[in-house]
């Protein structure tokens, strides 16, 4: 397709999986010959990552009734000197601030990015304002079509993960001090209390019991962590339940598990769990939001209902006795990620440049 002028608006300020997601997006597509720029709030630091790599982030505060009358023209001005083609937005405060700003300056397509796994409150932002709607999974996408939402105008993009190359050897269990032969249960994910960690380690609190069973935990965020930290303490694991804090290292950390296991309560897509799998590890996950269109159940991994703490044990159990199992289900998610385009930087191109293209041929006078 001929290149597109796109703008992503974003007023969130801390940087998670949505942000992450923005920015993944915008390399890619600038990557595959599209021009790329981003409206953001000055002190946010997707404002600071994405001019880290070249582009250009136009920055405004967002907030309260006098920013909002002022931005809202301002965004008009850019829109229309920067003869952008798309308008991407991807929460509720820069939807109804560029969003509007974006119907004033007669941007062909707007486009709204749903991150989250709850059912909106309204769907002003999605199809009042938005010409089209994008969703982060199939699950993301049913909860705003059972608002109402038209389906032909909501459709799903799944977020990408980096390929990582093969590590050879993680320093991961050096590190730890875990003897010869342990078995590494391992979870990578920001310490909030959706997460689920504390049901993951009550699941695990009998297996590790054995001397060879290991739980280590990659994450931080507060005051989380040191609720779980003393939790662990009480049930006296504290040299079974490592954490490590937040990691830079992932590939050279994922390398160093047997397993990997999320007992999240709340998930829009849950990537990690491709991560995992793209690591050659088996995943354990709980049956909430994406998180089953990130693995195939019995094949890649293990699906158990929310809140079944029996059933999350029976699952740890059945991976942690059976090593050659675990093998088959790693490998088996080895190639369903590294072979399918899904989840790769130029699956989401690919998909995007299909949605921006007929929609804006949809559009077209």
């Amino acid at each position: 397709m001929k290149p597109l002028r796109i703008l992503h608006s974003e007023a969130a300020t801390g940087f998670g999986g949505q942000e992450n997601r923005i920015f993944k997006e915008m390399c890619a597509m600038r990557a595959a010959g599209h021009h790329l720029e981003a409206l953001c709030q000055p002190h946010a630091r997707l404002t600071q990552r994405l001019r880290e790599e070249g582009f250009h982030v136009h920055t405004m505060l967002m907030d309260g009734p006098r920013n909002y009358f002022r931005g809202l023209f301002r965004v008009r001005r850019i829109l229309r000197e920067g003869r952008f083609d798309v308008l991407n937005t991807h929460s509720r405060r820069d939807t109804m601030l560029a969003g509007v700003a974006a119907r004033l300056a007669g941007t062909p397509l707007i486009v709204r990015t749903r991150h989250l796994a709850v059912k909106p409150g309204s769907l002003l932002s999605y199809t009042g304002v938005p010409h089209r709607v994008t969703t982060v999974s199939e699950h993301v996408r049913r909860l705003l079509l059972d608002c109402g939402a038209a389906p032909q105008r909501v459709a799903t993009v799944y977020s990408p993960i980096p390929l990582p190359d093969p590590v050879e050897h993680s320093t991961l269990r050096a590190e730890l001090g875990l003897p010869d032969g342990a078995v590494v249960v391992g979870c990578v994910s920001v310490m909030r209390e959706k997460k689920g960690h504390r049901a993951l380690i009550e699941a695990m609190a009998g297996l590790l019991k054995r001397p060879d069973v290991f739980l280590v935990l990659v994450g931080d965020g507060s005051p989380t962590l040191e609720n779980l930290q003393a939790y662990v303490h009480t049930l006296g694991l504290d040299d079974k339940v490592l954490f490590t804090g937040r990691r830079s290292d992932i590939p050279n950390v994922l390398a160093g598990f047997d397993l990997f296991a999320l007992a999240t309560e709340q998930e829009a897509s849950g990537t990690v769990f491709v991560e995992a799998a793209a690591a050659g590890l088996p995943v354990v996950g709980t049956d909430v939001g994406g998180v089953s269109e990130m693995m195939r159940d019995r094949e890649t991994g293990l699906l158990v209902p929310l809140h079944d703490a029996a059933a999350l044990t029976a699952a740890l159990t059945a991976l942690i006795d059976d090593p050659d199992r675990r093998r088959a289900m790693g490998r088996a998610g080895m190639r369903a990620v590294r072979e399918g385009e899904r989840f790769t930087l130029e699956g989401l191109v690919r998909r995007t440049e299909q949605c921006y293209g007929q929609w804006l041929e949809e559009r077209a006078p």
